[in-house]
C-alpha cells in the first residue's frame, strides 16, 4: 500500500507540475510577453503616420515661394503579405517582379511586423487605379504624405531642398524614421525643425483583407499631426528672379543684403538648377546629374567660392590707414605707372597725379595703397613687423572677414586672412618684411572672400562702421524669436568719422567727373547717388574675375551689392553695370535705361550645361 501511494502522489506532483508549466506559460504569454499580442494586434489594427504638411515658404512681400502637393506612398507589413498576381500588382504600379522581390526582403529585414515604405511618391492617377484594388493585394497599404513645390524656378540656394533621412540621421534623432523626409540646405535645412511640424498616427480596424473597416475605438487613440510653421524670408522674390535673369549667361555671384537690417534681399550663385528637379521620385538620377555636371550647380558660390577681393580691398586699407594714423584725406602719393621698390614692380593703369586719399579710391590706384600699406606694417608704434600685420588683421576680421559669418546658410565658409605663423612658414623667418606681403595692398595675394562676406563689408561701410550678421528669414508664425545675432549690431574696430572720406571716393568712383577718372561710371543711376567700388581679382586659371561692391542711395542706404563674375576681366566691364541695374530693380522697380540690360543679358562670357537635357521633370 505504502508503495501504491507513493507512486500515486509522484503521479500528482507530475500533473501538479504541468499544470503550473501551463499556468505559468500562458502568464507570460498574456501578461509579461507583448509579441504575441502585438502580432494579434497587427493582425486587426493599422497604424498609420499621419505626415504634416510642412510649412509654406514666403518671400518679404508675401508672395509663395515653396508649398505641398499630395504624394501617396505604399507601405508593406510582410507579416501581412500572402500570394497576390504580381502581374496585375507590376501593371499598375509599373514596376517588374524584381523590383518586388528585392523591396519586400528589404521590408522582412526591417521588420516582420513594423510597416516601411515599398514604394515612394506615386501619382494621383495610379492611386485612384491602385485604391480600388487594393484589397487583393494583402499587406500593401496607401500612405497620403506632402512633396515640396516650387513656384518658379528660382532661388534654389536660398530654398533649399528637402530629402530622405540616412542612417546617420535616424541614429542621432529618434524623430525620424526610415523613409522619413528633412530639410538638406538652405532655409529647409536650418529651419527644420520650424518646418515640419510633428507627426501623427491614426489606427484603423481592418479585415481579414486588409480593407479598412473603419477607427479603432472612434479614433480615442489617434494622434493629431500638426501642420509646419510658415517662414517669411527676407528675400525680394522679384529682385531674386531678375537678378538670375541677367546672370543666365554667366558664371559667379550677386548677394544684395539691406544694411540697416543685415536681412539678405537677394542671393544669386550661377549656374543654379530649377529646384523641381530634386522632388519626388526623380530626385535620386537628377541629385546624381547635378553633382557630376561640370559647372557645378550645386555649388553655392555666395557662401562657398573663395575669391581675392582684389581692388575692393582698398576700401578697407584706407579705413585702417586712418585708423593708424598713418592716413589722411589730404595724403598725396604720385603714380607713375605702378609702385617700384627695388627690383619689385606692382603695375598700375593711367590716371591723373598725384592723388589724395578720396582721388584714391575714386581712380583706383595701386601706387597709393601700396604705399599706405607698406606705412601700415612699418609703423615705428609696433616693434616688428608682424606686430604691425597682427594689428592690421584684427582690424580686418572685425568686417567679418576671415570667419564664419555664422549667418543662417550651412556650409558657409570662412575665408583666409592668413595669421602671422602663415607668413612665417612660407618665407621660413619671422622676420619678413612688409614688402613680402605687399600684394595685399590691392587685395591679392594669399587673401580669400565669399561673396557674402563682400557683400556684408559693403553694409558695414554704408552703416559708417557696424553690421548685422547677414540673414534669410525673417519671421516664423507662432512662438518664434529672431535669434539675437539677427538683431545686434557687430562693430567694425574703425571709427565712424573715417567712413565720410572712403565713401566720398566710392561716390565719385561712380558719378564723378570723367575728367578727373571715374572706374565705376557704368553703375550710375539718375537721381540716387550710389556709392561703389570696382575690383578685378587675378585667377590663376584664366580671365581675371570682375567684382563691383555698391550702396545706395548714398545717405539712407537701403541695399549694399556685391557682384562677382567669373572670367569677366575688369571690374567696370561686367560687375558694375549688373550692379547698377539690380540696385535701380530694387530701388525703383524700373529699369531707366535697358541698354544695359541687353548689354549685360548679351554677355559674350557665356556657359553651356551639357547635362541639362538628362535631367528629368
Amino acid at each position: 500500500m505504502d508503495s501504491f501511494a507513493g507512486r500515486k502522489n509522484i503521479i500528482r506532483l507530475i500533473i501538479g507540475l504541468i499544470g503550473a508549466i501551463y499556468i505559468i506559460r500562458l502568464f507570460i504569454i498574456q501578461v509579461v510577453d507583448s509579441t504575441y499580442k502585438l502580432t494579434a494586434s497587427n493582425n486587426v489594427l493599422r497604424y498609420e503616420t499621419q505626415f504634416p504638411a510642412r510649412g509654406l515658404v514666403f518671400d518679404r512681400n508675401g508672395i509663395l515661394l515653396v508649398y505641398n502637393e499630395a504624394a501617396y506612398d505604399i507601405m508593406v507589413n510582410p507579416k501581412q503579405v500572402s500570394p497576390f498576381d504580381t502581374i496585375e500588382f507590376c501593371s499598375i504600379l509599373e514596376i517588374d517582379k524584381a523590383y518586388i522581390d528585392e523591396n519586400l526582403l528589404k521590408a522582412r529585414q526591417y521588420s516582420l511586423y513594423k510597416p516601411s515604405i515599398f514604394l515612394k511618391q506615386i501619382s494621383s492617377i495610379t492611386y485612384a487605379n491602385l485604391q480600388e484594388k487594393l484589397y487583393k493585394f494583402p499587406g500593401f497599404f496607401v500612405q497620403p504624405r506632402t512633396v515640396r513645390k516650387y513656384a518658379s524656378p528660382h532661388a534654389p540656394h536660398i530654398l533649399g531642398y528637402v530629402g530622405e533621412v540616412n542612417d546617420k540621421i535616424i541614429e542621432s534623432n529618434p524623430y525620424y524614421k526610415q523613409g522619413d523626409y528633412i530639410g538638406i540646405s538652405g532655409i529647409e535645412q536650418t529651419y527644420e525643425d520650424y518646418l515640419r511640424g510633428k507627426k501623427g498616427v491614426s489606427i484603423f480596424m481592418v479585415d481579414v483583407h486588409n480593407r479598412i473597416k473603419g477607427p479603432y475605438n472612434e479614433g480615442q487613440f489617434d494622434v493629431q499631426a500638426e501642420v509646419g510653421s510658415n517662414v517669411i524670408s527676407t528675400i525680394d522674390s522679384d529682385l531674386q528672379a531678375y537678378g538670375e535673369n541677367l546672370m543666365q549667361n554667366l558664371t559667379g555671384s550677386i548677394v544684395a543684403i539691406e544694411p540697416a537690417t543685415g536681412e539678405i534681399l537677394a542671393l544669386i550663385s550661377t549656374p543654379g538648377y530649377d529646384p523641381d528637379l530634386l522632388v519626388g521620385r526623380v530626385r535620386t538620377k537628377n541629385y546624381s546629374l547635378l553633382m557630376n555636371d561640370s559647372l557645378k550647380p550645386l555649388f553655392n558660390r555666395a557662401i562657398m567660392a573663395q575669391y581675392p577681393p582684389g581692388s575692393t580691398f582698398k576700401v578697407i586699407n584706407a579705413l585702417i590707414g586712418q585708423q593708424e594714423k598713418i592716413l589722411f584725406p589730404y595724403t598725396n602719393y604720385s603714380c607713375h605707372g605702378g609702385y617700384v621698390a627695388g627690383r619689385l614692380r606692382v603695375g598700375c593703369h593711367n590716371h591723373n597725379s598725384p592723388l589724395n586719399l578720396i582721388e584714391s579710391i575714386q581712380n583706383s590706384c595701386n601706387t597709393y595703397y601700396c604705399n599706405v600699406f607698406r606705412n601700415i606694417l612699418d609703423n615705428p608704434k609696433y616693434t616688428t613687423v608682424r606686430d604691425a600685420y597682427e594689428s592690421w588683421r584684427k582690424q580686418v576680421l572685425s568686417f567679418g572677414f576671415g570667419k564664419v559669418l555664422n549667418s543662417d546658410f550651412g556650409n558657409e565658409l570662412a575665408g583666409l586672412i592668413p595669421p602671422k605663423e602663415f607668413y612665417d612658414r612660407m618665407h621660413k623667418t619671422q622676420n619678413w618684411k612688409s614688402l613680402n606681403v605687399i600684394s595685399l595692398a590691392i587685395g591679392q595675394g594669399e587673401l580669400g572672400t565669399t561673396p557674402l562676406q563682400m557683400a556684408n563689408m559693403t553694409a558695414a561701410i554704408a552703416n559708417r562702421g557696424y553690421y548685422i550678421i547677414p540673414h534669410a528669414v525673417k519671421e516664423i508664425e507662432g512662438d518664434f524669436k529672431l535669434d539675437s545675432r539677427f538683431t545686434e549690431k557687430q562693430y567694425t574696430s574703425i571709427d565712424s568719422v573715417y567712413f565720410e572720406p572712403v565713401i566720398r571716393g566710392m561716390e565719385l568712383a561712380v558719378n564723378g567727373d570723367f575728367a578727373t577718372g571715374s572706374t565705376a561710371w557704368r553703375a550710375r543711376i539718375p537721381g540716387t547717388i550710389v556709392c561703389g567700388k570696382t575690383g578685378t581679382a587675378q585667377n590663376p586659371h584664366g580671365e581675371d574675375h570682375s567684382i563691383f561692391i555698391a550702396f545706395a542711395p548714398k545717405d539712407d542706404p537701403k541695399i549694399a551689392v556685391a557682384v562677382y563674375i567669373e572670367n569677366g576681366g575688369f571690374g567696370g566691364t561686367w560687375a558694375a553695370p549688373l550692379a547698377k541695374l539690380m540696385i535701380e530693380k530694387y530701388l525703383n522697380d524700373s529699369i531707366s535705361d535697358p541698354y544695359y540690360e541687353n548689354y549685360i543679358l548679351n554677355a559674350h562670357i557665356t556657359i553651356k550645361n551639357e547635362t541639362k537635357s538628362k535631367y528629368l521633370e
